[in-house]
Protein backbone atom coordinates (compact mmCIF):
# COMPACT_ATOMS: atom_id res chain seq x y z
CA UNK A 1 0.00 0.00 0.00
CA UNK A 2 1.20 3.44 -1.01
CA UNK A 3 1.76 6.58 1.10
CA UNK A 4 -1.11 7.93 -0.82
CA UNK A 5 -3.54 5.15 -0.29
CA UNK A 6 -2.84 5.73 3.11
CA UNK A 7 -3.39 9.06 2.99
CA UNK A 8 -6.50 8.73 1.45
CA UNK A 9 -8.04 5.76 3.22
CA UNK A 10 -6.96 7.93 6.77
CA UNK A 11 -8.57 10.47 5.55
CA UNK A 12 -11.83 8.37 4.67
CA UNK A 13 -12.14 6.65 7.96
CA UNK A 14 -11.99 9.72 9.87
CA UNK A 15 -14.90 11.94 7.98
CA UNK A 16 -17.12 8.38 7.63
CA UNK A 17 -18.87 9.13 10.74
CA UNK A 18 -19.28 12.41 10.50
CA UNK A 19 -19.40 12.97 6.42
CA UNK A 20 -21.09 9.65 5.57
CA UNK A 21 -21.50 9.62 1.60
CA UNK A 22 -19.07 12.23 1.02
CA UNK A 23 -16.19 10.82 2.52
CA UNK A 24 -14.93 9.14 -0.23
CA UNK A 25 -15.39 12.09 -2.47
CA UNK A 26 -13.36 14.40 0.30
CA UNK A 27 -10.86 12.22 0.56
CA UNK A 28 -10.33 11.59 -3.54
CA UNK A 29 -10.54 15.25 -4.27
CA UNK A 30 -7.69 15.85 -1.12
CA UNK A 31 -5.35 12.98 -1.95
CA UNK A 32 -5.66 14.40 -5.91
CA UNK A 33 -5.06 18.09 -4.31
CA UNK A 34 -1.70 16.55 -2.65
CA UNK A 35 -0.02 14.76 -5.49
CA UNK A 36 -1.31 18.16 -7.77
CA UNK A 37 0.61 19.84 -5.76
CA UNK A 38 3.61 18.02 -5.17
CA UNK A 39 3.79 17.51 -8.83
CA UNK A 40 3.84 21.49 -8.78
CA UNK A 41 6.27 21.94 -6.73
CA UNK A 42 8.63 19.56 -8.47
CA UNK A 43 7.82 21.56 -11.20
CA UNK A 44 8.93 24.57 -9.86
CA UNK A 45 11.92 23.27 -8.56
CA UNK A 46 13.21 21.51 -11.81
CA UNK A 47 12.21 25.47 -13.40
CA UNK A 48 14.33 27.45 -11.22
CA UNK A 49 16.72 24.70 -11.45
CA UNK A 50 17.63 24.88 -15.49
CA UNK A 51 16.66 28.50 -14.98
CA UNK A 52 19.66 29.18 -12.52
CA UNK A 53 21.53 26.36 -14.71
CA UNK A 54 21.15 28.44 -18.05
CA UNK A 55 18.91 25.67 -19.72
CA UNK A 56 16.03 26.48 -21.83
CA UNK A 57 14.22 22.95 -22.60
CA UNK A 58 10.92 23.78 -22.44
CA UNK A 59 8.73 27.46 -22.84
CA UNK A 60 6.16 28.64 -19.92
CA UNK A 61 2.87 28.06 -22.01
CA UNK A 62 4.15 24.22 -22.89
CA UNK A 63 5.05 23.92 -18.83
CA UNK A 64 1.66 25.25 -18.24
CA UNK A 65 -0.36 22.84 -20.60
CA UNK A 66 1.62 20.01 -19.49
CA UNK A 67 0.83 20.58 -16.00
CA UNK A 68 -2.79 20.88 -16.60
CA UNK A 69 -2.75 17.58 -18.45
CA UNK A 70 -0.88 15.88 -16.05
CA UNK A 71 -3.30 17.18 -13.16
CA UNK A 72 -6.15 16.04 -14.97
CA UNK A 73 -4.25 12.57 -15.04
CA UNK A 74 -3.22 12.50 -11.97
CA UNK A 75 -7.23 13.24 -10.57
CA UNK A 76 -8.58 10.99 -13.15
CA UNK A 77 -6.20 8.10 -12.05
CA UNK A 78 -7.25 8.43 -8.71
CA UNK A 79 -11.08 8.11 -9.36
CA UNK A 80 -10.72 5.22 -11.02
CA UNK A 81 -8.14 3.60 -8.06
CA UNK A 82 -10.34 5.00 -5.12
CA UNK A 83 -14.00 4.25 -6.64
CA UNK A 84 -13.88 0.01 -7.27
CA UNK A 85 -12.60 -2.94 -6.35
CA UNK A 86 -9.13 -1.63 -5.49
CA UNK A 87 -10.40 0.47 -2.88
CA UNK A 88 -12.46 -2.56 -1.57
CA UNK A 89 -8.72 -4.51 -1.31
CA UNK A 90 -7.31 -1.27 0.35
CA UNK A 91 -10.57 -1.19 2.98
CA UNK A 92 -9.49 -4.92 4.08
CA UNK A 93 -5.71 -4.35 3.75
CA UNK A 94 -6.12 -1.03 5.89
CA UNK A 95 -8.69 -2.67 8.22
CA UNK A 96 -6.37 -5.67 8.94
CA UNK A 97 -3.16 -3.20 9.56
CA UNK A 98 -3.11 -1.34 12.94
CA UNK A 99 -2.23 2.00 10.99
CA UNK A 100 -2.17 5.64 12.50
CA UNK A 101 -5.04 8.10 11.72
CA UNK A 102 -2.74 11.53 10.43
CA UNK A 103 -4.20 14.63 12.28
CA UNK A 104 -6.38 16.16 9.12
CA UNK A 105 -5.17 19.81 10.42
CA UNK A 106 -1.56 19.09 9.73
CA UNK A 107 -2.68 17.53 6.58
CA UNK A 108 -5.12 20.54 5.47
CA UNK A 109 -1.71 22.92 5.84
CA UNK A 110 0.66 20.56 3.40
CA UNK A 111 -0.87 21.58 0.00
CA UNK A 112 -1.04 25.16 1.23
CA UNK A 113 2.54 24.84 2.04
CA UNK A 114 4.10 22.89 -1.01
CA UNK A 115 2.09 26.31 -3.01
CA UNK A 116 3.75 28.53 -0.75
CA UNK A 117 7.22 27.21 -1.39
CA UNK A 118 6.43 26.68 -5.17
CA UNK A 119 5.46 29.83 -5.61
CA UNK A 120 9.19 31.03 -3.26
CA UNK A 121 10.93 28.78 -5.82
CA UNK A 122 9.64 30.79 -8.75
CA UNK A 123 10.09 33.99 -7.08
CA UNK A 124 13.79 33.46 -7.09
CA UNK A 125 13.85 32.75 -10.45
CA UNK A 126 13.30 36.01 -11.33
Amino acid sequence: MTFFNKIYLSIFYQLKDKYKQKANTIALWYTSILQITLLFLAGCFFATFLAQMNAQIIGQSKAITFFVIAALVIHFSNWMSYSGKQRKQMNATYIKQKNKHYDLKVLTAVPFIAVLFGFLLLQSMY
